[in-house]
């Protein structure tokens, strides 16, 4: 990101890489001019001291032939069940194989936990994201959770032909619509996935925020098809693996109803291995450090129990 000073004799610089989080320099406006750091706030001594990952971007082949770009957490030394974890983006619209400093740094830091632990992370720009152009971002056009998620799938092919990652442990975790593509392979490809952490996700797209899904979906009045082929809820029988849900009880975003509803499609299926963790005092992104941790350590615990055994 530049800025010129007022007097155009400086830039003003915001820079960032894949590991290291951003920072101003200023630079002089001239050709070869060197940029000076001039703010070292965003890293504690702490931050420091640990060795983040750079994650390779990669790019593996769709069984449609589409080019898909990934960022891969490979771990030290893989555990030896060979696990793999998926991890989702939210938004749909949004691109995180790239190699500035990603807003999602939490997960880029549990990330690295993970790889910490033996697991490779395979982090992707999956069908519908931003940066790859009007085909991409409309690939999911009347079907959330079809081009999307076998874009994971084959992902997984991808770490099992180059890295000899155990297919029969494998898990995703994401929130939003990462949540959403969680619960879509958990139902619909549960021979693929064997766990999951859905993370306030949304699970019939009916009761959504109609100015986003209306541009996907069109009106459910008169598409109905189309919202039902894509919404979680209308899978959830299909779920073999272990789940687990944490949604915020006051989200203003994707509401604690859709969290609620599921819930009670599971107790009617006989479902057993799912559980469900409610955050009375969290919106959509959580505040309190409190309910990060505990997310996380549920997340962690899950991956943990189901892969490695």
């Amino acid at each position: 990101v530049f800025n010129p000073v007022v007097d155009e004799k400086y830039l003003a610089v915001l820079y960032s890489y894949i590991n290291k989080p951003w920072e101003l320099y200023l630079q002089e406006n001239k050709p070869g001019a060197r940029m000076e750091q001039i703010t070292d706030k965003a890293q504690s001594a702490e931050f420091k001291s640990y060795n983040w990952r750079e994650p390779e971007v990669v790019t593996f082949t769709a069984r449609d032939g589409a080019t898909v770009y990934a960022r891969l957490y490979k771990p030290t030394k893989p555990a030896t069940s060979k696990p793999a974890v998926l991890f989702v983006h939210g938004a749909g619209y949004l691109q995180n194989a790239h190699k500035w400093w990603s807003s999602y740094f939490r997960e880029y830091m549990f990330n690295n936990m993970l790889a910490d632990n033996g697991y490779y992370v395979l982090d992707i720009d999956y069908r519908g994201s931003a940066g790859y152009g009007r085909d991409w971002r409309t690939g999911i056009y009347r079907h959330m959770g079809g081009k999307d998620l076998s874009d994971h799938v084959d992902g997984i092919q991808y770490l099992v032909k180059n890295f000899g990652i155990n297919p029969k442990n494998v898990g995703l975790y994401g929130g939003s619509y990462g949540g959403f593509i969680t619960l879509m392979g958990l139902f619909t490809e549960p021979d693929v996935f064997k766990s999951g952490a859905a993370l306030r996700p949304v699970t019939d797209w009916a009761n959504y925020n109609h100015g986003y899904t209306a541009n996907i979906l069109n009106e459910p009045y008169y598409d109905s098809i189309a919202y039902r082929k894509s919404s979680p809820y209308y899978f959830a029988e299909g779920l073999k693996g272990n789940l687990l849900i944490c949604h915020g009880m006051v989200d203003v975003n994707v509401h604690y109803q859709d969290a609620v509803k599921l819930a009670q499609r599971l107790i009617e299926l006989g479902k057993d291995d799912w559980e469900l963790a409610s955050y009375p005092m969290e919106d959509h992104g959580f505040v309190e450090p409190s309910s990060w941790t505990d997310e996380y350590k549920r997340i962690f615990k899950l991956f943990e129990n189901t892969l490695k055994n």
